[in-house]
């Protein structure tokens, strides 16, 4: 695991690690990258960006069949304020990788979950598929944020029917104006889980299945 510090502008910083599994360190094939966004608790370092999620699955030895990249959000700042920044860590992990462009798959949880609709939204180009899970941001991202812009990119979302955080309507408006402009979405509801539905989605192995199983043509 490699920790680094990536400088888009002298104004913004995110730092990051990045996760190799051993398996494809020798891959002579352009390898499958998973970028992973954490919750607004989480903000504010590299020690707490590896708590929940996928990443938490990492940092506790799961040896996954992709490459994981873990942005750790500045304190009190928001996933959507860091898009242009995000896209350039990016850009430089495909530079300096040998990342599959085809294969980029994008996911997050609460704040990480919006930031996942939010970039998505604004550069549906760059993912394969997205797995947002319990995000917000309705009056922030719809109608304005163009979800139109997804109808081409495969969407598996995820939110518990209880929750008292992220009201469950957040992603229920997103998937009715998704399915309506045609796209492809998968929308779990957990009627029995608060806010935390993030243990069981990144619990369930057919969501990296389902995430390796698409490519951007």
């Amino acid at each position: 695991m490699q920790t680094q510090r990536f400088n888009a502008t002298r104004e913004v910083a995110l730092d990051y690690w990045l996760s190799v599994p051993d398996a494809l360190k020798d891959s002579a094939e352009p390898v499958p990258l998973v970028i992973f966004l954490h919750g607004a608790g989480e903000r504010g370092g590299l020690d707490k960006a590896s708590i929940h999620g996928v990443a938490r699955r990492v940092r506790e030895g799961e040896q996954f069949p992709f490459m994981t990249l873990v942005p750790s959000c500045p304190a009190h700042d928001w996933w959507f304020t860091h898009i242009p920044t995000l896209n350039a860590l990016l850009d430089q992990i495909l530079a300096d990788y040998p990342v599959d462009p085809r294969r980029v798959y994008l996911t997050g949880l609460s704040m990480g979950g919006s930031g996942t609709w939010h970039w998505a939204m604004h550069n549906p180009e760059r993912f394969a598929a997205i797995a947002p899970v319990c995000g917000f941001g309705v009056d922030l991202l719809y109608p304005d944020g163009g979800i139109d812009n997804l109808k081409d990119t495969p969407v598996w979302t995820f939110h518990g029917a209880l929750d008292d955080v992220v009201g469950l309507h957040e992603t229920a408006q997103l998937v009715d104006a998704l399915k309506m402009a045609g796209g492809q979405v998968r929308f779990t509801v957990y009627p029995d889980l608060k806010h935390n539905s993030w243990d069981a989605a990144y619990g369930t192995p057919e969501l990296y299945d389902w995430l390796l199983g698409h490519a951007r043509p």
